[in-house]
């Protein structure tokens, strides 16, 4: 695939961004686009390496060497259809993905690896600058109708295959817009909710229902869905945030990433929002959490105007080669280091918070730490060790917490009587995604627990498979890999 030599002759060129000094100022998105035949050249890098690994780093099973070698050949439009033969949301991905088909391109194991994301964000870009991704309703209509609970990229993903079977698809969504995580935990300067919305037209072009405001087990009980829908697919977020449990962990100041994201993006996108002003203006900011939630929330709180940004990392810091017992193609736990890390944060590693410190009034003033140790045993999981002498404190006057999430929120399944595993995920085995209730399904972070984007949109898609068969018997939906529905 590609140019048999490109990968000899082209070193991997990755987009430029805007100074941080610039992109600071704004929540605009801030990459530097390649140029055509930049691009041409990188998807000539691809080899014709025999077995693609690409394809088992990636959970869609995209068809990553017959896209590049069209981007190779100027085929755009084809490039366009082989993209999303297996991806509904390449804008998505190609934005918010962390690559794990990079890691285990065949390229990569003594080179640098062939720059498949950011080909495949410029596929879908030149897509629909030229009008190719247009709307597909389904020929006929079955008489079935699904409900689809959550419009993160999982409800999304579902949505848009069961409407493609011809079924009656309504998205609900509690909050005021369509998007989930993508439009409220996703800061803007990664991706511009534009994105979602031009998306959202087409989706809608399709027949597809969107019901916002919509709290399912809250505004509406799932027995009414039940009772006007024939297959009930739950497909909400990981919400259940991680706390930390220490003295003072109640003081004002302490703030879960998960407020002060979603409220900034209502901020930027002009929503009003409920509750007290989170800002870290004129403020010292301390993000506990190395992900890349914390990552969002170091972005955020430098383009509000924080005096200094620091991010505990309770791991030992990774190195930027690949560890040991970690070998290609496998995801490997390197250091990684997001544009907002280079915007302005110290990052501290080894590190563990004991209890935050406040003032008479209850207001957040320090926080002290430890330095931590892991001792690693044959045999067992590594065991964290507090370093006796490192206490210290910090000053500090927001403290964000970026500790991910333990689970999905109980109501609908206490309601309909679902099985749950031990993380508080609904049980359901990825053979079939049914639940213990006939015709509900369960898709996305509801089912694995906290996951990438990438994930989502697979496990919807897959699950609108199983779906279609439970409803018609048969279904001519793809399962991962098969690429038999092309779609521009």
């Amino acid at each position: 695939m590609g140019k048999i030599t490109g990968f000899l002759e082209f070193d991997r060129k990755d987009e430029a961004y805007v100074p941080a000094k610039e992109r600071i100022k704004n929540y605009k998105e801030f990459t530097e686009p390649l140029k055509e035949n930049e691009l041409k050249n990188q998807g000539a890098r691809c080899m014709d390496c025999g077995i693609p690994f690409c394809h088992s780093g990636c959970p869609l099973g995209n068809l990553i060497p017959d896209f590049n070698d069209a981007v190779y050949q100027g085929k755009w439009e084809k490039a366009a259809e082989i993209l999303h033969s297996t991806n509904n949301f390449p804008e998505f991905t190609g934005r918010l993905c962390p690559a794990p088909c990079e890691e285990a391109c065949v390229l990569g194991i003594n080179e640098p690896p062939v720059s498949i994301e950011n080909i495949e964000k410029n596929i879908v870009e030149t897509a629909f600058k030229n009008g190719w991704i247009k709307p597909e309703p389904p020929i006929a209509r079955t008489d079935k109708k699904v409900a689809v609970i959550g419009s993160g990229p999982a409800g999304l993903a579902a949505a848009q295959q069961l409407n493609r079977a011809g079924h009656t698809v309504t998205v609900f969504e509690r909050d005021e817009k369509i998007g989930g995580l993508l439009r409220y935990g996703i800061p803007d300067f990664k991706m511009e909710k534009n994105v979602i919305d031009r998306r959202l037209v087409i989706m809608e072009k399709e027949g597809i229902k969107f019901k916002t405001g919509a709290h399912v087990g809250v505004d509406i009980t799932v027995t009414e869905l039940q009772q006007e829908f024939d297959s009930i697919v739950l497909c909400g977020g990981a919400t259940v945030r991680r706390n930390l449990p220490i003295p003072g962990s109640d003081a004002k100041g302490v703030v879960q990433a998960m407020d002060f994201l979603p409220q900034n993006n209502r901020k930027v996108d002009g929503i009003p929002f409920n509750g007290e002003d989170i800002s870290a203006k004129g403020k010292k900011v301390i993000v506990i959490g190395g992900g890349d939630t914390g990552s969002d929330c170091i972005g955020t709180s430098i383009r509000q105007g924080a005096t200094g940004v620091t991010n505990f990392e309770i791991m030992s810091k990774g190195t930027t080669e690949r560890p040991e017992g970690q070998p290609w193609p496998f995801w490997p736990m390197r250091l990684r280091s997001s544009t907002s890390h280079k915007e302005g944060a110290d990052r501290i590693f080894s590190i563990s918070t004991k209890k935050f410190n406040t003032d008479k009034d209850g207001n957040l003033t320090s926080l002290t730490t430890a330095e931590v140790e892991w001792i690693k045993q044959p045999g067992q999981r590594p065991m964290l060790k507090e370093v006796e002498g490192t206490e210290k404190e910090w000053e500090c006057d927001l403290v964000l917490l970026a500790l991910g999430f333990t689970g999905s929120e109980t109501t609908i399944a206490d309601q309909l009587g679902l099985e749950m595993d031990p993380r508080t995920n609904i049980k359901a085995s990825a053979a079939n995604y049914k639940t213990n209730v006939p015709g509900v399904f369960v898709a996305g972070d509801q089912r694995r627990g906290q996951s990438l984007i990438v994930w989502a949109i697979s496990e919807g898609r897959e699950a609108a498979h199983h779906v279609d068969t439970f409803l018609m018997e048969s279904s001519s939906l793809p399962l991962k890999g098969d690429g038999d529905l092309p779609r521009v």
